[in-house]
């Protein structure tokens, strides 16, 4: 079958120059940016992010949805979505790059980046004492937590991580569910949070979750780096945190609302690193290869790979 016999690929993207993803998936599919009228029977799978609403929905002969980005949500919060198999985004250099920011950003903390940054403003020249023993607790333990769990283990770390459902994984100490939630926090001194976007996490990172992290400690305070998603997270309760002493200081990749508005206080906050939404970037070169392999896989009769749980949110 030659690939303009096979079904068309509708690329559907918001915020993402589609220009890469057009060029590369063109290379083995037919590919359209938008439906030829209301019910599109020519189309047959959709490479998505942040699509319209009601766009897939009109298309009959819909197979499957592949996501662009590690994230979901984008594509679940749409109520007319179709009946298909959505695929996530589970790729090498994706893992590579979340595990090079949280190390990047534990390291940081851990050695006292954000001081010596101020220090070198004010031509300051001290030394700060470096932290000691420091427990780092991921949220969130899937591929990307696991990755970044194992870098951080071999960095000379004590690492906790937490899950909604029970896992084991060497040199760290698990916990699960609801139950497991407040020991896991008490036992952590940076937390870094790689949890999906569900009805069930959205606001998880506030005010009151923040509380339950260890403060008397090595640093002198509880960090948060948050590299997950950003309505994960409320940003007044981080603010109001690192003024009462809840948090010492906080590396963030994403926000409630992107890009960061100017009027943010996080921007200029002294104990805030703001990243744009870097951690981990869909390189297309990397991504559409992997995602025509599994259509034509999947036109011969072969299962997908890295299915999304709708009932899960991810």
């Amino acid at each position: 079958m030659t690939s303009k016999q096979k079904g068309r690929v509708l690329l559907a993207m918001t915020g993402y120059n589609p220009r890469p993803w057009y060029e590369l998936l063109a290379k083995g599919r037919p590919v359209v940016t938008e439906p030829d009228g209301p019910q599109d029977p020519s189309i047959t799978y959709a490479v998505v992010w942040k699509q319209k609403p009601n766009l897939l929905s009109r298309l009959p002969n819909l197979r499957a949805i592949f996501s662009v980005g590690a994230g979901v949500d984008h594509i679940l919060q749409d109520a007319t979505l179709p009946d298909v198999p959505i695929v996530r985004v589970v790729a090498q250099d994706l893992t590579q790059q979340m595990t090079e920011y949280v190390v990047w950003r534990v390291l940081d903390h851990h050695r006292n980046g954000l001081a010596y940054r101020a220090q070198q403003k004010r031509k300051v020249w001290r030394e700060v004492p470096p932290a000691g023993d420091v427990a780092v607790g991921i949220m969130g333990f899937g591929e990307l937590g696991r990755a970044a769990a194992a870098a951080l283990v071999a960095c000379g770390f004590s690492v906790n991580g937490w899950s909604r459902t029970q896992q084991a994984f060497k040199d760290v100490e698990t916990f699960h569910g609801e139950d497991g939630l407040k020991p896991f926090l008490n036992a952590t001194d940076i937390l870094v949070v790689l949890l999906p976007l569900t009805p069930q996490t959205k606001g998880i990172v506030n005010h009151r979750l923040l509380r339950q992290l260890r403060r008397k400690n090595a640093l002198g305070g509880a960090v948060l780096v948050n590299a997950g998603r950003g309505r994960l997270q409320k940003d007044a309760d981080i603010l109001k945190a690192l003024e009462d002493g809840t948090l010492k200081e906080a590396s963030l990749d994403v926000f409630e609302v992107e890009p960061l508005p100017r009027t943010s206080l996080l921007w200029n906050h002294p104990r805030v690193f703001v990243t744009p939404h870097i951690a981990a970037m869909s390189d297309p070169a990397e991504l559409a290869p992997p995602m025509l392999a599994q259509m034509d896989a999947f036109d011969k009769g072969k299962p997908l790979k890295n299915l999304v749980d709708r009932s899960a949110g991810y």
